[in-house]
């Protein structure tokens, strides 16, 4: 069975890597080809367009930064969903806002295309183990379908719902993450303007019950301040700013989440966009100094 991957970016590239190493056959396409260049050398196909790769392959999987990007190599020109076949799957693995992934759905079940999403959780270590945990969305027997891929990939797979269930839990997720580095970063701004040194408010409040347990495999990073991209801030931003476009769909209040997302708006605006979003910790105590 040949699986077909686009989008080989941090995630996307040792994702696919991952299908490889399990002895799928794979054939790949990504805006810029060099990006695939050590997927090819391991025996990978290039696929030349999102709709050439589409007819190359029973199962479609798509690792894209935004939705833009997704409708358009999904139906812009040369865009894969006209030239899947009937019955195939497209795993669409993308950070994206639920009701954008319910119209991706939607257009999908009208041309007979099978739709998943199943964005992840983790990031590029994780990537590379194949340690990620995906939280899926959509038919059962589909998700039963492509299990060994996402096990490849994965050590977590948690069908929480129908389509767009998927994408709606990683909004939830990412919601919190980005939430609790601000709120950490601020009580370090706050501890050190009191005279606590980083060492003793760092070993305190990350070895304790206040902080969430993943900001500890953020401290190398900062206190080193070295922020080598894990997850680009950028990429932040724009799931906070799918939070509140899903939160107004909604209409329920999100006042942090809108509080967060413009932080996260100007530390981008600061340079850090290609960053680890952790580098939002440098910016809160920049801004306090």
């Amino acid at each position: 069975m040949r699986i077909a991957f686009i989008g080989l970016g941090i995630m996307g590239s040792r994702m696919a890597g991952n299908l490889i190493t399990a002895g799928y056959d794979l054939v790949v396409f990504n805006r810029t080809k060099d990006k695939a260049e050590s997927l090819l050398t391991r025996g990978a196909t290039w696929g030349g367009s999102p709709a050439e790769t589409a007819k190359q392959a029973e199962i479609l999987i798509t690792m894209l930064a935004t939705p833009e990007a997704v409708q358009q190599t999904a139906l812009g020109d040369q865009g894969f969903l006209d030239h899947l076949q009937p019955r195939s799957i497209w795993v669409d693995c993308s950070t994206v806002n639920p009701s954008f992934s319910k119209k991706m759905a939607s257009a999908a079940h009208q041309r007979k295309i099978r739709h998943i999403d199943a964005p992840v959780l983790g990031t590029k270590k994780p990537a590379q183990e194949g340690t990620l945990g995906f939280f899926v969305g959509g038919e059962q027997t589909d998700i039963e379908a492509i299990r060994p891929l996402l096990e490849s990939m994965g050590s977590t797979i948690k069908h929480v719902g129908g389509h767009g269930a998927g994408v709606s839990f990683k909004m939830v997720v990412n919601l919190l993450l980005a939430q609790n580095l601000i709120m950490f970063s601020e009580a370090v701004a706050l501890g050190r303007s009191l005279g606590f040194s980083q060492e003793i408010l760092f070993d305190t409040l990350l070895n304790g019950p206040m902080a969430a347990p993943y900001l500890s495999v953020k401290r190398p990073k900062i206190e080193e301040r070295i922020y080598e991209a894990d997850f680009p801030l950028k990429w932040m931003h724009k799931d906070l700013h799918l939070a509140t476009l899903t939160a107004y769909e909604k209409g329920i209040a999100l006042p942090s989440t809108n509080i967060a997302k413009e932080i996260f708006a100007l530390a981008k605006q600061a340079g850090l966009g290609d960053k680890d979003f952790s580098s939002i910790f440098d910016h809160i105590l920049e801004g306090n100094r």
